[in-house]
């Protein structure tokens, strides 16, 4: 049999993590070097390979249900290579250090199992309880794998160079950035998008750090199964929260 489809071959790598293409991440495992993935992202493994639900704390459990900020994660262990994907989505590979990295939970696609997690939040500039959103805190030292539903921005944010970013297309963000929450709107109420433009929340970074965009404002399909019509989530509500100092790959 021939055909170009065999340049797709499973590329042989000495990295732990590493992409597949632009839309899969490939993992290596070893006995006692878990990694935590989301829930149904596995596509093929090799070697010898498991799957279990990954526990949650009850105070990540708590945080999740009180914010829906939810982040389903399994556990892959043994000895193998597990290969992971997200509905087609662009798969980024980075290096987080001791400070984190905050990241919308649904572009989460696998991470080293001992980094921790947590869910955070950020207030809006306006300091009105539940005005603003929720995002997932990563900290520790080890590699996490992201998504994002095309080519990203990275944009570098500097004390000279301050940038702001619609709260549904941002993805990710560094630790050191102070961020804020806003609406730019004439309007007496806050509650109401601004004018006819169409835009609604936005988020100030300011420090020294980087920020991901993806050039989308749609969440990807979430908790379908079959028999079921995908549905898109527009402006399902902005990510936000302190994250961490990473390097992306």
């Amino acid at each position: 049999m021939q055909s170009v489809i065999f340049n797709n071959a499973s590329q042989q790598t000495a990295e732990r993590f590493s992409k597949q293409g632009a839309h899969m991440l490939r993992v290596g495992l070893q006995d006692g070097d878990d990694v935590v993935a989301r829930a149904g992202s596995m596509v093929a493994f090799e070697g010898i390979v498991e799957f279990d639900g990954e526990y949650q704390s009850q105070r990540q459990h708590h945080s999740q249900h009180m914010t829906g900020e939810v982040l389903p994660l399994m556990r892959c262990f043994g000895q193998g290579t597990v290969y992971l994907a997200n509905l087609a989505q662009h798969v980024h590979v980075l290096d987080v250090d001791h400070e984190g990295l905050t990241v919308d939970s649904s572009y989460v696609l696998a991470m080293d199992a001992h980094l921790h997690w947590d869910v955070v939040s950020v207030e809006s500039q306006y300091g009105i309880p539940g005005v603003g959103a929720y995002n997932t805190l990563i900290t520790g030292q080890g590699k996490v794998a992201i998504t994002t539903s095309g080519s990203p921005l990275v944009l570098r944010v500097t004390p000279q160079q301050l940038c702001s970013v619609d709260a549904d297309a941002v993805v990710a963000w560094s630790s050191s950035l102070r961020v804020q929450m806003q609406a730019q709107t004439s309007s007496k109420s806050i509650w109401r998008r601004r004018g006819n433009t169409g835009e609604g929340w936005e988020l100030n970074f300011m420090g020294d750090g980087h920020v991901v965009v993806q050039p989308s404002e749609m969440l990807p399909p979430q908790q379908t199964s079959f028999g079921q019509r995908l549905q898109f989530q527009q402006g399902a509500g902005p990510g936000l929260g302190q994250g961490g100092a990473w390097g992306p790959r």
